[in-house]
């Protein structure tokens, strides 16, 4: 249960530019390690492509972000707050902030069109260092504004709800469309991004992103079955059992996150100790983890529906060892770590307990992924 302490305002100059900095790196990085993921076998290309739209709508949304606050802490003459992120928990930005952003987003162009233009706005700050020898700082979080609304403009940032997208992946036997269906969100209650990819066959008499009476009812479902406490399990029993002729036969879904930093974050656990211990420079002082949970669907049954009728059910498969599969609703989950190469080499040495099947991405400022 995360409290106000949680939350923390980046009202110092130097730590704002620091933290945005630090997740434009880190976004970079993400995309390579899914590029990896897929060159060993454990996604599929088109899920690598969805997955990059949603690693870049991050990367848009970091870079929003930090134009909005890009003179935190100066004195704009006029107040405009600071980026709130959550220390001890995701080091992500609270959600807040991206509901604001989207209420920010539908008024842009009401805003722009009352704004200077970006060349008036230069100009200006020109003629007030060599008019009136003054740092125009007043101009410059005019400008700051500006470039924010324009990002937004732009689109393709991450929302704090991403609504499904539904795309073709060829035909199946018989009337059978196969679709893989993706969105996002973020979690309110963790501040993390989370993904989901799901792959359905389709038995409708009309193509699902055609149809106009399932495709919004299947977006509204899955819109509201997207909660971080639902099992992969419930989620698609639930959409199974709503829609007869769709098929879940695959789901997966990845935390983005948490992300560890010693300079940001307050987590406690072994991560902060390798990071605390590592002393690593500025830029290379961070960790993020990346957890993918993923649900199968193992065989088909028939159910009667009605007199003379059956559906499809499917029958899940879930993890076997241990009893593991009950209790997380899930036919595999994978832990991954992301760290630059210092912290990676303590984290190796010190080699603390429940890390032993953590897979661990090393990356380095050259572009270059290493799996261990």
């Amino acid at each position: 249960m995360q409290t106000p302490n949680d939350h923390v305002g980046l009202i110092d100059l130097y730590s704002s530019r620091r933290y945005f900095r630090k997740f434009e790196t880190i976004t970079q990085h993400l995309l390579r390690v899914a590029g990896v993921m897929e060159a060993e076998g454990q996604v599929q290309k088109h899920e690598v492509k969805a997955l990059s739209v949603y690693l870049l709508a991050l990367t848009y949304t970091f870079r929003a972000l930090s134009m909005k606050y890009l003179l935190v802490g100066r004195d704009t003459g006029r107040f405009f707050g600071s980026l709130q992120m959550d220390k001890r928990d995701s080091g992500f930005p609270v959600a807040s902030e991206l509901l604001t952003m989207a209420n920010d987003a539908q008024q842009a162009n009401t805003h722009l069109s009352n704004m200077p233009s970006v060349e008036e706005l230069k100009n200006e700050m020109v003629r007030t260092i060599v008019g009136e020898h003054q740092v125009p700082t007043k101009l410059q979080f005019a400008l700051s504004q500006r470039l924010y609304y324009e990002e937004l403009l732009k689109g393709g940032v991450f929302w704090a709800q991403n609504d499904p997208v539904c795309v073709w992946l060829g035909d199946v036997a018989g009337n059978r469309r196969r679709y893989q269906v993706h969105w996002a969100v973020y979690d309110t209650q963790i501040n993390l991004p989370v993904i989901y990819l799901m792959e359905i066959e389709d038995t409708g008499r009309v193509s699902l992103p055609k149809d106009q009476r399932r495709w919004p009812e299947v977006q509204a479902h899955l819109m509201a079955q997207s909660l971080g406490a639902l099992k992969l399990l419930t989620i698609a029993r639930g959409f199974d059992e709503d829609f007869d002729d769709l098929h879940p036969k695959h789901l997966r879904r990845i935390h983005v996150g948490p992300m560890y930093s010693s300079a940001f974050t307050e987590q406690t656990g072994p991560l902060r100790e390798v990071l605390a211990e590592a002393m690593a420079p500025e830029g290379q002082d961070w960790a993020l983890a990346w957890t993918t949970e993923e649900l199968e669907s193992e065989r088909v049954t028939e159910e009667r529906s009605g007199w003379f009728s059956t559906v499809e059910r499917q029958v899940f498969a879930l993890d076997p060892f241990s009893g593991r599969g009950a209790e997380t609703g899930a036919t595999r989950t994978q832990r991954s770590i992301i760290l630059p190469q210092r912290p990676f080499q303590v984290l190796a040495e010190r080699n603390p307990p429940g890390f032993a099947d953590v897979r661990k991405f090393v990356v380095s400022d050259g572009g270059s992924v290493l799996r261990y």
